[in-house]
């Protein structure tokens, strides 16, 4: 009996606009509390500190070109490692991006409702949150389309906002001079200037939260959209943030920066042009960081259900709704969410930890499978190709704030792993699910003389249940590979896929059938007794119509369907062959 896979469903494909918002909503909200922690930790440095972080940012936009260019599919991260390593590396990657969402999540409905409460005083802070939590769990549970229209809302009233706080900052300067501006630049840095760049630019990459969102729901965008919000996203974070950061220079005191860390903005909105504006900055943090909350929502939405699909989490999570949305994986995220509030009972600086080192995580393992995508699919086309001196520089960097953010507060690294070990072991055991499932049965069998009914019984449905998972069949598409290769794709199977039978196809067009070919796969077959090797000639074209008609009359989900890393004759992308993955 197959696994139960999502029926397909024609939806809209997002924009520019929509999808540069759904991702920029995160990344842009971090200029209001990301320049207040350059200062605190860089001094007058912070602004350089910033634009350090924006010229990482577009390394970074080569990387994830090369790597979405090459595989464009759902899952960032985990995609990349998913097809140049082994699923439970890329499982690994998938738990760190999990938590990045998480944590997002609750700090930004948090924040959101704290500047909220500070614009309209009596908001209960924790049961606002909640509700927010829960509006957009509803919101995104109606389908991603109706989401995007909000978050277009949202990002164009927050970089109108930004965008009006530094003309009446520099309306403001221009009355009274920048006298504070120079004081501030003249003091010197605590610990030297050295230190405060290491330390303002460890601090500033917080600012960088999000960039990697647009990556997890990429079979969402039109074609060509991708490489499109990377841009944006780098071109508002190298404006926004380190000018944002030079105008509370120039408007407040380095020693009074601490005490509106979490409210630096609103502080300078005041400052510059009175209570309205800084009510209005209030305003628009309180519905940014909302927008930031929809981003993790979609974000983990697609991820989850990428992961499901590759059998990495329970099946039961695709179940679709009539409008087409998993909302099984959302309402799960939605109680997670919530649990971690309760935890923490609204004391959220414990979740920074996560949050910091989680995301900086997933940056680093996006950075390595740049790497491995060189090194093992080096034939597999793209539009792009980051340089080398391009991954190592971006990834030195991104692994320095790692490492910077650990020194500074190391009390988060013990609190990272609080959360992510029981994630990853949740990962772990379905991976593993045969292996303690046979552990299952070596017991009922060893007892068996005491309990013989219910054992029996026991030991008959561990049976079947090891016997269905292994049931799903997959595929492996030859082009008359030489034996080597085929053993490859029996270790392959072997190690990363719960199955004992694999259809070896060779898709006859204008070539024969190599002599030797199935000669090799009789002795393949004797090789490995486990596994039923069944040899198919189909007459025809490789493409997505021969795809799409195996799957129906094969009942075999794309996803199970492996090739080796194609050259540059392919006509067609993976992101054309529905799912099909690379394994050699």
């Amino acid at each position: 009996m197959n696994d139960p896979q999502p029926k397909a469903k024609p939806h809209t494909k997002l924009g520019e606009l929509a999808s540069t918002a759904i991702c920029g909503n995160d990344i842009t909200s971090s200029c209001l509390y990301v320049s207040a922690l350059a200062i605190i930790y860089g001094g007058r440095w912070g602004p350089v500190a910033l634009l350090g972080v924006a010229a990482v940012l577009f390394l970074f936009r080569s990387i994830y070109n090369e790597v979405v260019g090459a595989l464009p599919l759902n899952g960032g991260a985990y995609n990349a490692l998913l097809n140049t390593t082994t699923k439970f590396r890329a499982s690994m990657a998938a738990c760190l991006t999990i938590l990045s969402y998480m944590a997002t999540a609750v700090i930004s409905a948090s924040e959101a409702m704290h500047y909220a409460h500070e614009a309209f005083h009596g908001i209960p802070v924790f049961g606002a949150t909640i509700g927010l939590l829960g509006f957009f769990t509803f919101l995104t549970i109606l389908g991603i389309s109706e989401s995007a229209v909000l978050a277009i809302g949202i990002f164009v009233f927050h970089l109108v906002s930004l965008t009006v706080l530094l003309g009446a900052g520099a309306f403001f300067l221009s009355r009274h001079g920048v006298g504070l501006l120079l004081e501030n630049l003249s003091t010197p840095a605590p610990g030297g200037m050295g230190k405060a760049l290491l330390f303002g630019f460890c601090a500033a990459m917080l600012g960088i939260s999000g960039f990697e969102s647009s990556a997890n729901f990429v079979e969402e965008q039109k074609e060509g959209v991708f490489p499109k919000t990377l841009r944006n996203m780098w071109i508002a974070v190298s404006v926004f943030n380190p000018l944002m950061a030079l105008l509370a220079l120039a408007l407040v005191p380095l020693a009074v920066v601490p005490a509106y860390e979490n409210a630096l903005l609103s502080h300078m909105g005041r400052e510059s042009a009175g209570a309205w504006l800084g009510t209005l900055i209030s305003i628009d943090a309180a519905i940014v960081l909302s927008g930031a909350v929809l981003t993790s929502f979609i974000g983990v939405d697609g991820l989850v259900a990428r992961m499901t699909l590759d059998r990495c989490l329970p099946q039961f999570l695709l179940k679709k709704n009539r409008r087409g949305t998993t909302h099984r994986i959302l309402l799960t995220f939605f109680l997670l969410t919530v649990s971690v509030l309760f935890i923490t009972r609204g004391d959220l600086k414990a979740l920074a930890g996560v949050y910091t080192l989680s995301f900086l995580a997933v940056m680093l393992l996006f950075g390595l499978g740049n790497v491995l995508l060189k090194i093992k699919r080096g034939s597999l086309p793209r539009p792009q190709v980051a340089s080398w001196p391009t991954v190592i520089l971006a990834m030195a960097a991104v692994a320095t704030g790692l490492v910077g953010n650990a020194v500074m507060n190391p009390e988060y690294f013990w609190v990272f792993l609080e959360y992510f070990l029981p994630a990853a072991l949740i990962v772990i055991v379905m991976l593993t699910r045969t292996a303690l499932l046979t552990g299952i049965l070596f017991v009922a069998r060893s007892v068996v003389a005491a309990l013989v009914k219910p054992m029996s019984r026991l030991s008959q449905w561990t049976r079947d249940t090891i016997e269905r998972i292994n049931a799903q069949q997959v595929v492996f598409f030859t082009r008359g590979d030489n034996l080597a290769n085929l053993n490859k794709v029996m270790l392959y199977v072997r190690k990363n896929e719960h199955t004992n039978r694999i259809k070896i196809v060779f898709v006859r067009g204008r070539e024969k059938v190599p002599e030797r070919l199935e000669a090799d796969l009789r002795f393949l077959d004797e090789a490995y007794p486990e596994i039923d090797i069944e040899f198919v000639v189909l007459d025809g074209e490789f493409g997505p119509p021969l795809i799409e008609e195996l799957t129906r009359t094969w009942r075999i989900p794309a996803n199970f369907m492996f090739i080796g890393c194609p050259g540059g004759g392919l006509p067609h992308s993976l992101g054309e062959l529905g799912g099909v993955r690379v394994i050699v």
